[in-house]
């Protein structure tokens, strides 16, 4: 008996490769679709369809890269992350958020209108998580924090962007809505984009051997700037006042800045700081404080 019962398991295996390998087949194809099912309940094929939409989205230079990227911050939101770290643990988890709110937000630029607001609606949720004694929901304090972040790592002057920071901040403890949410994110980094376009002016004006322009050249440029600004008084959408900057032609430029070459009277140098400051007030005047 004893050799009979190990004979059997080796008869078993024999049995289904009959039929010219039928049943192996339909095992096969069962394992595949168990497969199949396994992936989709765990999420996983929502997670690589998901990945993959960012990257025809943001259309990366190295689609890899950005992948792995992608990969490395998509457990920052999972929901078993969303209560853990009670302090000291919860400002460590803060800071992984807001890293992880502000990689969305940099998928696409601002003048990708769809792809932004989604990135935007998803740094929202991924601040807006709960942990066990937080109700869900933005508040000021972070809100602050995330905008901070922003034109820190834009490389914007402190001095610069301080005046935007206090228009567009909420308190501490207010909620902040997605509306205002979008509406600072868009400000802040069209504000970047117009500073690093207002320093690519200055370049023009600074003298050859000195890292300062002439005050009359470099007040003109910006009487200049100003009036494609006011032009565009009509609508109060951030992005169209950075339009209205790239309008000025070098015609319009030239004359203006012939203009104040022309009086004989010496005129003291303007520095990069300056001009970048006084460039960014101009901005700055037309943002509508929140609330």
């Amino acid at each position: 008996m004893a050799a009979v019962e190990k004979r059997r398991p080796a008869v078993a295996p024999a049995a289904n490769f009959a039929d010219s390998g039928r049943p192996s087949v339909s095992r096969a194809a069962a394992v595949s679709e168990s497969e199949e099912d396994f992936l989709r309940q765990v999420g996983v094929t929502e997670m690589l369809r998901a990945a993959l939409l960012k990257v025809l989205e943001a259309r990366p230079e190295e689609p890899i890269a950005f992948l792995a990227h992608y990969f490395e911050n998509i457990g920052l939101r999972s929901p078993a992350n969303g209560g853990a770290g009670e302090p000291p643990g919860q400002l460590l988890l803060q800071q992984q958020r807001l890293g992880r709110a502000l990689w969305h937000l940099r998928l696409a630029h601002h003048s990708q209108r769809t792809a932004f607001n989604n990135n935007v609606g998803v740094a929202y949720e991924c601040l807006s998580a709960s942990g066990r004694k937080k109700k869900p929901g933005l508040d000021g304090r972070t809100y602050g924090e995330l905008l901070k972040r922003i034109c820190r790592d834009g490389e914007a002057p402190e001095e610069v962007v301080a005046p935007l920071l206090r228009k567009i901040q909420c308190r501490d403890h207010e909620a902040v809505p997605l509306d205002v949410f979008r509406a600072g994110m868009l400000t802040c980094f069209v504000l970047l984009e117009f500073v690093a376009r207002a320093g690519a002016l200055f370049q023009l004006l600074e003298g050859p051997a000195v890292a300062v322009a002439d005050r009359r050249v470099g007040q003109a440029v910006l009487d200049t700037l100003e009036g494609a600004l006011q032009a565009s008084d009509n609508t109060a959408a951030p992005v169209c006042y950075l339009e209205a900057g790239s309008r000025l032609g070098p015609d319009s430029l030239a004359l203006a800045m012939d203009r104040a070459m022309s009086g004989r009277r010496p005129s003291s140098p303007m520095t990069r700081e300056e001009f970048l400051e006084k460039a960014a007030a101009l901005f700055i005047a037309k943002v509508k404080p929140v609330g």
